[in-house]
């Protein structure tokens, strides 16, 4: 049997959770020209999505974010790294879908856990064939879970702002048990 991985394989459906939810979405740049090849609409919406996959991963996962290449006119795919994400595009004439079937299988022959993030029926029907597990996770569900964890981390770094004492700490029981073997 293969040895597993300590981290499971996260593979995102990038341009599925782009367009899939308001908060990549809006950041698709509609107004750029198409004939200008120095242009690229979704650079921003793919940059958003490479950092809260890595704040999402973190820890959990080994994160690869899959984009669809087959209509590129450049040829070259070079598989990038960014923020401790892989980032994949699908060589033409391949389609990302294919690419992510691909490497699922492959994660789940070598024993490892594998959560898929795509609303795409299809992908999600067909990854669920073969050995080992596939956790299916929505598009929306990702995002939702990426401002949850946001909006704990704003909290939690809100509440780390406010100065306690250890008087402030303790429980208010024992505290005033202190207080009266200080006689106070």
């Amino acid at each position: 049997m293969p040895k597993s991985s300590p981290l499971g394989l996260l593979v995102v459906d990038g341009y599925n959770v782009i367009h899939q939810t308001p908060r990549y979405e809006e950041l698709v740049d509609a107004h750029t020209v198409p004939e200008n090849l120095d242009t690229d609409p979704f650079v921003r919406a793919r940059g958003a999505l490479v950092s809260d996959v890595a704040a999402f991963a973190h820890g959990s996962y080994e994160a690869v974010i899959v984009y669809d290449g087959a209509n590129n006119l450049n040829p070259e795919h070079p598989v990038l790294t960014s923020a401790g994400v892989r980032l994949m595009f699908s060589d033409v004439g391949q389609s990302a879908d294919e690419l992510i079937e691909r490497l699922v299988t492959e994660a789940r022959q070598a024993g490892r856990a594998v959560a898929l993030v795509t609303s795409d029926g299809a992908i999600r029907s067909t990854v669920g064939f073969g050995p080992g597990e596939v956790t299916c996770i929505s598009s929306a569900l990702l995002v939702h879970e990426i401002e949850v964890g946001a909006s704990e981390a704003a909290r939690s770094a809100q509440r780390g702002r406010v100065r306690l004492t250890l008087e402030d700490r303790i429980d208010p029981a024992q505290r005033e048990r202190l207080w009266r073997l200080l006689g106070r």
